[in-house]
């Protein structure tokens, strides 16, 4: 992970950079389509990038995930290789919720699980039914460099294992006809 904004740095976003303000910053790219062998690959740590890159690369997914009205986008689906996606379970329902996730380790919570059908911007008109744990615990990093460890539940939570799984080169077509996850 690049050092923590501090210092200097900090002093530019006291917070972090703002989520909902890169949006704003990023430029559109197209989506890579199944099969494009890039949606299959497993991503690197975002971690061997610089803040000048980050910062960049997660406005564009912000951009672009908006505009083509997604609630996830992961960075292979826009061609980088690198372990970094954002989500929005909000937006749609009128309250943005924007989130940036660098290098996250998910880990399932009790047993529960919900089976739902999902689609993917990457596999346009083929929804799949996919079975995941309905409660999760994220640990990533945050914009400032923070590590976090998060709960996430209902539709998060699926949103974030879905992103998750784009980072390790799956896609919702390796649960096509799969009772369980």
């Amino acid at each position: 992970m690049p050092e923590p904004l501090d210092g200097e740095d900090r002093a530019a976003a006291p917070q972090g950079p703002d989520p909902a303000a890169l949006a704003g910053l990023g430029r559109v790219r197209p989506i890579l389509i199944h099969p494009d062998p890039l949606l299959r690959q497993v991503c690197l740590p975002v971690g061997r990038l610089g803040w000048d890159r980050i910062l960049p690369l997660a406005a564009d997914l912000l951009a672009t995930m908006y505009d083509a009205g997604g609630r996830g986008l992961a960075a292979p689906q826009i061609g980088e290789p690198w372990r970094i996606f954002v989500m929005d379970h909000g937006w749609k329902a009128g309250t943005p919720l924007p989130r940036v996730v660098l290098d996250p380790d998910i880990a399932a919570l009790g047993t529960e699980t919900e089976t739902l059908e999902e689609g993917c911007l990457s596999i346009p008109d083929h929804p799949v039914t996919v079975t995941r744990p309905a409660v999760i615990s994220m640990r990533c990093f945050d914009l400032t460099g923070t590590l976090l460890t998060l709960c996430l539940s209902g539709i998060e939570a699926r949103i974030a294992q879905h992103e998750a799984d784009h980072l390790d080169g799956r896609l919702i077509l390796d649960f096509a006809g799969q009772a369980d996850r």
